[in-house]
């Protein structure tokens, strides 16, 4: 159960913590965790098949250890807490201690009220004038690529682009050029760290799923609808019994990991054991549409940082959503979030279907990290209260089967299907698959703090 506490940044933490052990000293840091904490209940997930660590040990141990991350989970009390900090040096195998967070699934929705909707009072961050200054001469340059058709305004075809009809498949997949791509995802795992996936779900039959839990007393079926919408964007069918093709990488191996609650709410011990299994189980990309807010001027996670480092080295790209906290129609922009503002995990934000910022999507406004890596399709134009006809189309719990959401959450599954596609077509994997990604977006006439390298394209 998870007892959240406020943390000097003002994030939610559960009393528990990170530590982060120096590469190739696991053993050597147990015993130190050992010594200096009186903690002798250790789990390793190495003693575990794949790695997959039960819900229950990370509930229960007073000491959880991912071997492949060099990460352990402790219970502290705050005596066994200064004792660590006094011994974490340069010549100690401890190297980072953190206090661990709550996370959520992050929809634009704010489904089932995990996610509370901000209010100007609540945000911290106001736009500056020369953030608007670029704002305004880059949506002017964007006005170039339109023409008035009938008193409405239409886009001009872009490379490679297509018209948003969806008939056959979603605007989505039109717009970054899946539709395009003779690339399936065939050979590539793909894990997807979310709240489940509904194992009823008749468009995903006879495909290869992997799944575990790592939520006590919850199995893997969704049973809140995000996570089965995400991958159903990020490996969903090529032709589904009822079109429009909404899914990328229809040949992939699935992995679904829940590491949220049906309730959407999770912690960083949950994604770790979640990331853990993925990389064990050789996962080329994970995906995950979750996340913490994050303040202006607040540092990015040193832990999850070398953790996605580490995963790049061994292969494994991280894919994150960069978080729906802006209010952007009423001049409010904040940071990337927790842990998607890692500069090893790929932060992906939110365009609409007319190639502009959704209203929801952070920025990268923290200078020592924290930037937005690249944009996907993630809402429909407009702001909130609006019509949600073009918002992301994808899976859904039964017997609804389908239904529309927005987020960061939608476009973040946009980019790990399409990195998969990409594994395929060239073999790459971590920072290669990274580089290629992104040198392969299609630059946009946006601010690179909202954007980054632009909208993925599909090879």
């Amino acid at each position: 159960m998870i007892n959240p506490i406020s943390s000097i940044n003002g994030s939610e933490t559960t009393g528990r913590y990170l530590v982060l052990l120096r590469e190739n000293a696991i053993d050597s840091g147990i015993r130190t965790l050992r010594d200096y904490t009186g903690n002798r209940r250790v789990a390793r997930a190495a003693d575990f098949d794949k790695s997959a660590v039960t819900a229950e040990q990370l509930e229960q141990t007073d000491t959880t250890v991912f071997d492949n991350l060099g990460v352990a989970v402790c219970t502290l009390d705050p005596e066994q807490l200064q004792s660590l900090h006094q011994v974490s040096d340069e010549s100690s195998p401890i190297a980072v201690i953190e206090a661990e967070r709550v996370v959520y699934a992050l929809n634009a929705q704010r489904l089932g009220g995990v996610i509370e909707p901000l209010t100007p009072s609540s945000t911290s961050s106001n736009l500056t004038v020369e953030y608007l200054t670029g704002y305004r001469d880059a949506v002017d340059r964007l006005l170039d690529h339109l023409v008035p058709t009938n008193g409405v305004q239409k886009m001009l075809s872009l490379p490679g682009m297509q018209v948003l009809d969806e008939t056959i498949t979603t605007w989505g997949l039109q717009i970054t050029k899946v539709v395009n791509s003779k690339f399936s995802g065939r050979g590539i795992k793909v894990a997807v760290l979310d709240t489940g996936l509904d194992l009823t779900h008749p468009d995903f039959v006879g495909r290869r799923i992997v799944s575990k839990s790592f939520i006590v007393n919850q199995d893997v079926q969704d049973r809140n609808g995000h996570g089965t919408h995400c991958i159903g964007t990020a490996c969903g069918p090529l032709s589904p019994p009822i079109p429009p093709r909404y899914g990328i990488g229809y040949e992939t191996e699935i992995f679904v990991g829940k590491v949220l609650s049906n309730q959407g709410r999770g912690t960083d011990s949950e994604i770790l054991a979640g990331i853990e299994w993925a990389i064990a189980n050789r996962c080329q990309i994970i995906s995950m549409s979750l996340g913490a807010r994050v303040f202006p001027g607040q540092q990015y996670s040193g832990l999850f940082e070398v953790v996605a480092d580490r995963a790049l080295r061994n292969g494994t790209l991280i894919i994150a959503a960069a978080g729906n906290e802006s209010e952007r129609h009423l001049g409010i922009v904040e940071p990337v979030g927790h842990p998607a503002n890692c500069p090893s995990i790929m932060a992906v934000g939110a365009v609409d279907s007319q190639l502009q910022v959704a209203w929801f999507s952070c920025a990268g406004l923290n200078t020592n990290g924290g930037q937005v890596d690249i944009v996907a399709p993630g809402a429909e134009p407009g702001t909130p209260g609006g019509s949600s006809r073009t918002d992301i189309y994808s899976t859904y719990l039964m017997p609804t089967r389908y239904r529309r959401l927005r987020g960061t959450s939608m476009a973040a599954p946009h980019v790990a299907g399409i990195a998969a596609l990409y594994a395929e077509a060239i073999g790459a994997t971590g920072r290669t698959l990274w580089n290629r990604i992104t040198q392969n977006a299609l630059r946009l006439p946006l601010p690179s703090v909202d954007v980054g390298a632009g909208l993925v394209q599909a090879p």
